[in-house]
């Protein structure tokens, strides 16, 4: 007899968050189409996953602990090119959404999309992979290159950058600043988007190229850098 669960559609999830990727598994099995075959915290363990896991279709996040979005992406389309990549994050940013799309991302979708859309989408991408399904602003994509770095950081962005630059983690520019990881990841997104960056090193190295902050290697604060 054939088992159920091979007759329906494989996925593997990707979040550092365990409450938003449990919450999501939970959700996206209410449908009786899909079984959700794995859990990853970060880029690396869904790379090493997913070629063992086989799944019809993965969903990353962008912000998460290992290997940049872009790498993860164009990594899970060569290890699993029979699976199909989505990403589902809060970043709204037309060069994120490009750049992913271009690496072999299938759909781009925000986390603010409702249950019915997600499971549409799913449904969706598993049975055109080839079409590009989107969920974003639509102001989102009429902003182009020419926009990114135009409008200033805050005073606390910049505190949350320079940290970023100095390799302090999220949870320890909450603990310095005094703020929550959340509100750490939300100041990011906006740096992202102001300077048309993809990653924390991207928005460094941008930062950098506009003179917003010294070469990491000039700072001379080795004493305030987290232990290795």
């Amino acid at each position: 007899m054939t088992d159920p669960d091979e007759r329906r559609i494989r996925v593997v999830l990707a979040d550092d968050h365990t409450l938003f990727r449990d919450g999501l598994a939970e959700l996206i099995q209410t449908d009786p189409a899909f079984h959700v075959v794995g859990q990853a915290a970060d880029g690396d363990k869904v790379l090493e996953l997913a070629p063992a896991l086989r799944p019809d279709i993965v969903i990353v996040d962008v912000e998460m602990p290992g290997p940049g979005a872009r790498e993860v992406v164009s990594r899970l389309r060569r290890l699993c090119p029979e699976a199909t990549v989505i990403v589902l994050t809060m970043h709204q940013n037309s060069r994120i959404v490009q750049e992913l799309l271009d690496c072999g991302a299938a759909a781009y979708l925000v986390k603010n999309i409702a249950r019915d859309q997600l499971i549409a989408a799913l449904h969706a991408v598993n049975q055109s992979p080839r079409n590009v399904l989107l969920s974003v602003a639509r102001e989102t994509l009429g902003r182009g290159d020419r926009d990114a770095g135009s409008r200033p950081l805050s005073a606390r962005e910049m505190e949350v950058l320079r940290l970023t630059a100095d390799a302090y983690s999220n949870s320890q520019i909450a603990t310095r600043l005094g703020i929550t990881e959340a509100t750490v990841k939300r100041h990011l997104s906006n740096i992202y988007a102001k300077l048309g960056a993809v990653s924390r090193v991207d928005s460094v190295r941008k930062a950098m190229a506009a003179r917003l902050i010294n070469p990491v290697i000039d700072s001379g604060r080795d004493g305030d850098r987290p232990p290795g």
